[in-house]
């Protein structure tokens, strides 16, 4: 885009995180100065360092702090700000604020009111779609006033079906009903979800269509009545209808199901006057008939896909249309150009049920190298709280190709370390070399299909043991060098430049010759076992001792392996799989074969908080008979809600905490007898 005039001097932007800084980077790009807001459980908080001005607006709790108008409009006032980026989520679809903004006399960065008050509720949304000639879902659009109506209406529409909250997003409020039993309980946690999440507990139902894609499109609108569609994101891999992983265009689209949808997308947009950026999404079936679902009013969390395509920045385009400045082309001046792939990277476990992880990142080191974008809102020694969203960065790659921009993500995913707290990565770096993936055969479903039994590393085994071999050997050669040359070495001690040791990996032992060389090491297998044959791994690197990612080429494949020395061993990240890597000499891997195994402490009659969180209800009272299965408490953590049930029969002994309050982890909820 040509360089024009700064539309505003300074701008607020009413959010946190990674889309904070999203929107810092553009602004200064364009010469415009920029407002942070923070509460104080981020004070030190990236958005806050980057801004050219930073205010606080109350304490950690967001209702305290980012969700209130009231602190935000004095910070607008007190810092000068003409205009102001909502980003998404917080105050993002609330037409309140739009209107608070316009009574002050400030600027939107975003739709007018009529448009967020009529695609902000669901409900309403899918009349107006309906009535503007845009495909919809068979349901119910009225809002449910009880189980009772819930399970009656579900009866009517025809299992299964999907209870959904008015004002809902972000998966929040939603749950697929298959029977009567599933409706009664799910109208209980929806209700309670939606309230807590926006202030609305109504929820309606309509048709769950089997095996769906989740297909949006990014619609475009100036304030002269321009509308045009920047083509369509695929988002259709998910996990709790929270998405996971997102491209742009879709493998499924062909070009008249596109320029359909298209339309759609943009008929809608025109019946309600819509300006700035926004999406509406769809749900498209096997036989690519597409539903309407919802409209966003805002920039989504998987806007840079559309913006790598089609080689646009919607930031800045937002911020000009909201200075009532015309959009440059037409949808003619619009081709896609490549391929685009985005993961969410999230402070969860996946080995432990995707349980939020909170702390201090201790290292934080991201890829980089052409075609490779990463969005962030941390840093080295940065916290994830506990209070908010628990998205770490959103990393993107673009090439020429889907394939391309695969394997480009596997590559940058590989190269993405961060220490301090759990996160996704290994999750997603499955995801990206599953073949049922890379085939483009996915659905909604996909992540539910595959993983029905929560993902483990059993789900990730190596295509390439032998490499793993290789960078455990040679990791521990240079830590041999390095002690070897500290004076005063016993006799037997002294330099080596070559060691014969066994590898323990999984259930593998490998015997190995390793001999440094000039530019890396050379790891002889001695030994064929499963997948591992006998061979001459040439390991070529510079890595340094203490350094997280091995950067190798072994035998000639170029590699990136995440590594972290341990008491014993190494723990080796590579391609999605994670194992513990252990050297030892001859006389120390038999002496590990007699030692007896440790058994596991059995906390099985106590359950135990999994995360730091609140306890929102009990389900159970002393003296209650509980069966396997059958749950006993909700625990909220980073705005979702977690149901923990009882993994055996039993009596409820006593209770240890009440609900309101706040746990840590592995901090005991009840005991069984």
């Amino acid at each position: 885009m040509a360089k024009k005039a700064k539309p505003f001097k300074k701008i607020l932007i009413a959010n946190r995180g990674e889309i904070a800084c999203r929107v810092i980077r553009t602004a200064k790009q364009m010469g415009i100065k920029t407002v942070a807001v923070y509460s104080e459980a981020d004070r030190d908080a990236l958005h806050v360092l980057q801004a050219d001005e930073a205010v606080c607006i109350g304490p950690a709790p967001s209702s305290q702090s980012y969700l209130d108008m009231k602190r935000i409009v004095a910070a607008i006032h007190e810092t000068g700000a003409q205009a102001v980026h909502p980003g998404y989520g917080f105050l993002s679809e609330n037409a309140a604020f739009f209107r608070r903004l316009k009574k002050e006399g400030i600027a939107f960065i975003g739709p007018g009111e009529r448009a967020i008050k009529a695609m902000g509720d669901k409900i309403e949304s899918k009349k107006l779609a309906e009535k503007s000639g845009v495909n919809t879902i068979p349901g119910h659009t009225v809002a449910l006033k009880n189980a009772a109506e819930a399970v009656k209406i579900a009866k009517k529409v025809g299992y299964p079906v999907m209870l959904k909250a008015s004002a809902g997003g972000g998966g929040k409020g939603m749950r697929v009903c298959r029977n009567e039993a599933d409706t009664k309980k799910a109208f209980v946690s929806a209700v309670r979800e939606a309230k807590s999440s926006f202030g609305d507990d109504r929820v309606f139902i309509e048709k769950y269509i089997e095996n769906p894609r989740h297909i949006e499109i990014q619609v475009l609108a100036d304030t002269f009545g321009n509308t045009v569609h920047l083509f369509e994101r695929e988002c259709s891999i998910q996990r709790r209808h929270q998405k996971v992983i997102e491209e742009a265009p879709s493998a499924f689209l062909d070009a008249k199901t596109r320029a359909l949808m298209g339309e759609q997308a943009v008929k809608l947009a025109k019946a309600v006057n819509y300006v700035s950026a926004g999406t509406v999404e769809f749900i498209v079936d096997q036989k690519k008939n597409f539903y309407f679902l919802e409209m966003n009013t805002r920039l989504q969390v998987e806007h840079p896909v559309t913006e790598l395509i089609c080689d646009l920045d919607l930031v800045e385009l937002m911020i000009r249309i909201a200075a009532d400045e015309k959009l440059p082309f037409t949808q003619k001046d619009l081709k896609i150009k490549g391929w685009a792939m985005e993961t969410r990277i999230y402070a969860e476990d996946p080995f432990r049920g995707f349980l939020p992880s909170v702390g201090r990142i201790g290292r934080y080191e991201q890829p980089e190298g052409k075609g490779v974008r990463v969005d962030s809102g941390v840093y080295e020694g940065g916290e994830i709280s506990i209070h908010y969203d628990p998205m770490i960065a959103k990393l993107i790659t673009y090439a020429p190709n889907r394939n391309e921009a695969i394997t480009a993500m596997s590559h940058a995913l590989d190269g993405f370390y961060i220490d301090g707290v759990r996160h996704n990565i290994s999750f997603l770096a499955a995801l990206m070399n599953h073949p049922r993936f890379i085939s483009g055969n996915i659905s909604t479903n996909f992540i539910a299909e595959e993983y029905p039994d929560g993902f483990s590393s059993k789900d990730v085994v190596h295509d390439n043991p032998a490499q793993l071999v290789g960078v455990g050997a040679a990791m521990h050669m240079a830590y041999q060098m390095r002690a070897a040359a500290i004076s005063g070495q016993v006799p037997g001690r002294e330099r080596q430049v070559a060691s014969d040791w066994v590898v323990k990996l999984n259930d593998m032992e490998v015997a190995v010759r390793v001999q440094a060389v000039d530019g890396g090491y050379d790891v002889e297998v001695l030994n064929k076992t499963k997948g591992i044959s006998k061979a001459i791994l040439e390991v070529r690197t510079d890595w340094q001792l203490g350094d997280p990612l091995f950067k190798a080429v072994i035998s000639g494949n170029p590699v990136i392996v995440q590594a972290q020395r341990l008491a014993v061993g190494y723990r080796l990240s590579h391609t999605g799989s994670e194992v513990i890597v252990q050297v030892l000499s001859n006389m120390a891997s038999e002496l590990f074969k007699l030692m007896p195994a440790k058994k596991a402490l059995d906390t099985s009659a106590l359950l135990l908080s999994p995360m730091p969180g609140l306890l929102l209800s009990l389900a159970v009272k002393v003296g209650q008979d509980v069966k396997a299965g059958e749950e006993l408490a909700v625990v909220e953590a980073m705005k979702m809600e977690n149901v923990l049930k009882s993994e055996r029969d039993g009596i409820i002994k006593e209770i240890k905490v009440a609900p309101g309050d706040s746990l840590a982890v592995d901090q005991i909820i009840l005991e069984l007898e």
